[in-house]
């Protein structure tokens, strides 16, 4: 492992550029933006990494609103990911302005040491996480290539050292029919939002018959515009998950029947399309895992529990290439969840400011210390 006096002096420039790191957090989480338009957030992080030595590409992969940075020789290549897109309406209420604080944090601590410690740090800013998997693209456009190991931190109600989620497919549903008068000619009119109705209460009975852990769930867009109008078209947006990626193409078919039942029993057209490519399920590395969790343990932070799969994330996209780890820290202790008011509020806190520098040391030391079994031969995953 590194030599302690390596890991203080990380741990010392992480708390260095404290001031920096907060106001960073602080400045996301004001101008909050939403998929693939996180320009003045992804600008702000390529300008603080440029600034403290790292070679910056930015925009990166064919996304407006990629970077990615680099600095240090070292054998052994740790991507830090970092997220930084809000939610429509509500702001950072996913705490992404800390994501991307915590890992510029790590970066910045590790900057002055990366050859020192063996190491090349890659810091890819990584847009729309919470729609368009934006890490998927990146990953097929080769950002991750050459990497030994990629990180992140996020915050939650809970600490979680392994974070498991869901593995999520989404799908966009038009009907088309034929407009009508209710009353003078129905009979010529074929009802798209009878289509779409038929549909939901064939899904409704097919949730009878899925595994646990299979989850269908969406909302209707359109469906009419006035009550003595029969509606030509309607639309709605599905999500289906399943606890592994293997299950998604299962549950998708039986899922899009549906959908194709509702355009058959009202003569209706169905097109169904996939708006982005599919969430996998986060598989964390165990090498990485027992190194974080030490490196968390001596940090003091809570001891972290055991927990089933939730939420979903495009991380797990990279955990099926290469060795990650996503672990989730505790900034409201369960007062509130994610996708909540409450969690923006939570995510410039004093709990969500510990969690950035808590976030930066324990991710930089536990590069550091995967860079250290590396040079020693010590097997596993990672290694």
């Amino acid at each position: 492992m590194p030599p302690s006096d390596a890991k203080e002096a990380v741990r010392a420039r992480v708390h260095a550029h404290r001031d920096e790191l907060l106001a960073l957090s602080r400045r996301i989480h004001a101008h909050p933006e939403t998929a693939f338009e996180e320009h003045r957030a992804a600008a702000w992080c390529a300008e603080l990494l440029r600034t403290h030595g790292y070679a910056v590409t930015a925009p990166a992969h064919g996304l407006a609103t990629a970077f990615t940075a680099s600095l240090g020789d070292g054998p052994t290549t740790v991507a830090l990911v970092c997220e930084y897109d809000a939610l429509p309406g509500l702001g950072h209420a996913c705490g992404h302005n800390l994501i991307a604080a915590a890992g510029l944090g790590a970066a910045l601590g590790l900057a002055p040491y990366a050859d020192r410690l063996g190491l090349t740090v890659r810091v890819i800013g990584a847009p729309a996480e919470e729609r368009g998997a934006g890490k998927a693209l990146l990953l097929a456009d080769g950002a991750f290539d050459g990497v030994d190991a990629a990180m992140m931190v996020h915050p939650c109600p809970v600490e979680v050292a392994d974070f498991r989620s869901f593995a999520l497919g989404t799908l966009s549903v038009r009907y088309t029919g034929r407009a009508a008068h209710p009353s003078l000619n129905p009979h010529e009119g074929r009802n798209a939002a009878d289509a779409l109705t038929v549909a939901q209460v064939a899904l409704g009975l097919l949730r009878q018959q899925l595994p646990p852990h299979w989850r269908v769930h969406g909302i209707t867009t359109a469906a009419g515009t006035a009550p003595n109008l029969i509606p030509d078209s309607a639309s709605a947006e599905y999500e289906i998950r399943t606890p592994a990626a293997e299950d998604l193409a299962e549950l998708r078919a039986r899922v899009e029947d549906c959908f194709r039942a509702g355009a058959l029993a009202t003569g209706c057209k169905v097109l169904l399309e996939r708006p982005e490519p599919d969430y996998l399920d986060m598989r964390s590395d165990p090498a990485l895992l027992d190194l974080w969790r030490a490196n968390a343990a001596a940090l003091g932070r809570p001891e972290p529990i055991e927990s089933g799969p939730f939420a979903c994330t495009d991380m797990g996209n990279v955990s099926h290439a290469v060795p990650a780890i996503h672990p989730v820290l505790d900034i409201t202790g369960g007062a509130c969840t994610p996708h909540e008011a409450a969690f923006a509020e939570a995510a410039v806190g004093p709990e969500a400011d510990r969690a950035v520098l808590d976030g930066a040391v324990a991710l930089a030391w536990t590069a550091a210390d995967l860079a250290a079994a590396r040079r020693g031969g010590v097997s596993g995953r990672a290694g």
